[in-house]
């Protein structure tokens, strides 16, 4: 075993070596910065869209007024990895049933809490959620449903039009894909997401 770890790094280091040899072999042609740059610029996007920030768009009016059909937000990823979400965070996620789309809800329910709601109102461990952000209360009850360890409970804001946790159950926080942050599109309604 150790044989084959001791094999596989000088393999690893050999081949730094051949690369590195061989950029600067390379280096002395002229088109070769500009691809070296090119390249860097395509490796360093890519990261930066798999763990730092993505944009997404609104697909839909669930989440009038705070968020409107066909804008757009920075998502930032980064949070997640150190700590865990917070109710009331506007957050994007793979929908559950289909994690080809994302959605776009406001975290309600964080694991082990207790959720129901009694004409339109929320509470929360038993407990009234204070949610200032909806304008628009829909009159139905739901549960009283216990979010499962490692999930989350979201709802629209736009209440009586949004397809949420109430329709297709809980988020699992694997699903999890960032923190909405920032309102970008369009320009008039630039501002952080609340």
């Amino acid at each position: 075993m150790k044989e084959k770890f001791e094999g596989g790094i000088f393999w690893i280091k050999d081949k730094i070596y051949f690369l590195l040899a061989k950029r600067q072999e390379l280096r002395k042609k002229e088109w070769y910065d500009f691809v070296e740059t090119i390249l860097f610029a395509f490796i360093l996007a890519f990261l930066i869209k798999s763990f730092i920030l993505q944009i997404s768009y609104i697909p839909t009016g669930s989440m009038i007024p705070t968020l409107n059909d066909g804008e757009a937000v920075l998502v930032v990823r980064i949070p997640y990895y150190f700590r865990e979400p917070e109710r009331g965070e506007i957050i994007v996620f793979k929908y559950p049933l289909d994690p080809s789309k994302e959605y776009v809800k406001r975290l309600i329910g964080l694991p082990g809490d207790t959720v129901e709601i009694k004409q339109g109102n929320v509470y929360v461990n038993g407990k009234l959620l204070e949610e200032n952000y909806v304008k628009r209360k829909s009159d139905d009850n739901y549960g009283p449903v216990k979010v499962p360890k490692d999930s989350y409970f979201v709802l629209g804001d736009n209440r009586p039009v949004s397809v949420d946790s109430r329709y297709w159950g809980f988020v699992p926080k694997k699903n999890l894909v960032g923190k909405a942050l920032l309102l970008l599109w369009p320009p008039r309604r630039i501002q952080i997401v609340h």
